[in-house]
């Protein structure tokens, strides 16, 4: 189960009773996530989703949060964080920061149900997120945690922890973080990205429309062909990267928001960053791993690291064409 920090039945029944919502019936953990703990809350009004902030401190937890709550408000399809009775929207559980949404109905595509359907409709959802980014309040956008010298810190410590499986590994990917991070056009238009638009963090309704795009933790400020490009890959790739997919995926991206030259000429680049992005953190959160809990799915890194070798196969001129 993803629950590193578990909830009392006491702390269950004063969280009940804060938002006021009648009778705990049960909280159930579970298995999705790999950084925070969530949890089903089964209650006499109704069913609510709880997240417990892990990594984040109270001040990105509220960040969080916040910008959910802006985005769900200019109507992105998103669940505002629900108010206790005293009007706040972060409270303490377990002595972690936790928010309590509502329970969106929904269903996940797996990859072999995956169409050109959901994916123009994923990318036209992506592009709305871009759009309404700028007018967020102030201070509801980080920097995030997966910036380039993240991802070295990471690095290192992939390499402190002497791991007979990454020994031979860690060189590979420091080169290859070094060329990618040395390639990248310091130009390009930035605002507020997702940064983690998989088949999980995305609800379909019975109709096949979207019925809510999840988990804004990982949003931050960066470049909007970056986050293209980690959607890209998390939708369109099963045995191989599918070409067709990711071209619907960037017209239904374009239909809401054209991309400028500059940005089509850096998604090799901002392609290899994302994958590599997740190829380092999968190491680090998840083969890594010693905790007596923790995430029962083990999200294998060398998955990302075939879609960073397929981007080098294919090269720019391909992928500089999807959509077009």
């Amino acid at each position: 189960m993803a629950v590193l920090t578990p909830v009392s039945d006491a702390d269950a029944r004063a969280l009940a009773t804060k938002f006021d919502f009648g009778t705990l019936s049960s909280i159930e953990g579970l298995a999705a996530g790999s950084v925070n703990s969530n949890f089903r809350i089964n209650t006499s009004r109704g069913v609510f989703f709880m997240r417990l902030y892990e990594e984040q401190s109270v001040d990105g937890a509220r960040r969080d949060v916040g910008l959910v709550k802006y985005l769900s408000q200019i109507g992105v399809a998103t669940p505002a964080p629900l108010l206790t009775s005293s009007g706040e929207s972060l409270v303490t559980v377990s002595g972690k920061p936790a928010a309590v949404f509502p329970w969106i109905a929904g269903t996940i595509r797996c990859q072999a149900t995956v169409t050109t359907h959901e994916v123009r409709a994923v990318g036209g959802a992506l592009a709305r997120v871009h759009s309404a980014g700028e007018f967020a309040p102030e201070g509801v956008i980080g920097e995030g945690r997966f910036r380039p010298e993240d991802l070295f810190d990471r690095i290192d410590r992939i390499e402190r922890a002497n791991d007979v499986r990454f020994v031979s590994e860690v060189p590979g990917l420091r080169r290859s973080l070094e060329l990618v991070v040395a390639a990248r056009d310091s130009g390009l238009v930035i605002g507020l990205t997702h940064g983690d638009l998989f088949r999980d963090n995305v609800l379909w309704s019975d109709q096949n429309e979207i019925a809510a795009l999840l988990d804004f933790e990982s949003a931050s400020r960066g470049p909007f062909v970056f986050d293209l490009m980690v959607t890209i890959l998390a939708w369109c790739t099963g045995n191989v990267l599918d070409e067709v997919l990711a071209s619907e995926l960037v017209r239904g991206y374009t239909e809401v928001r054209p991309l400028n030259d500059r940005e089509r000429a850096a998604m090799l680049t901002e392609g290899s960053l994302a994958a590599l992005r997740f190829t380092i953190t999968r190491i680090t959160d998840f083969a890594l791993r010693t905790d007596a809990v923790g995430p029962a799915i083990v999200k294998a890194w060398k998955r990302f690291w075939f879609r960073y070798l397929s981007l080098q196969a294919l090269g720019q001129e391909k992928i500089a064409a999807w959509g077009t």
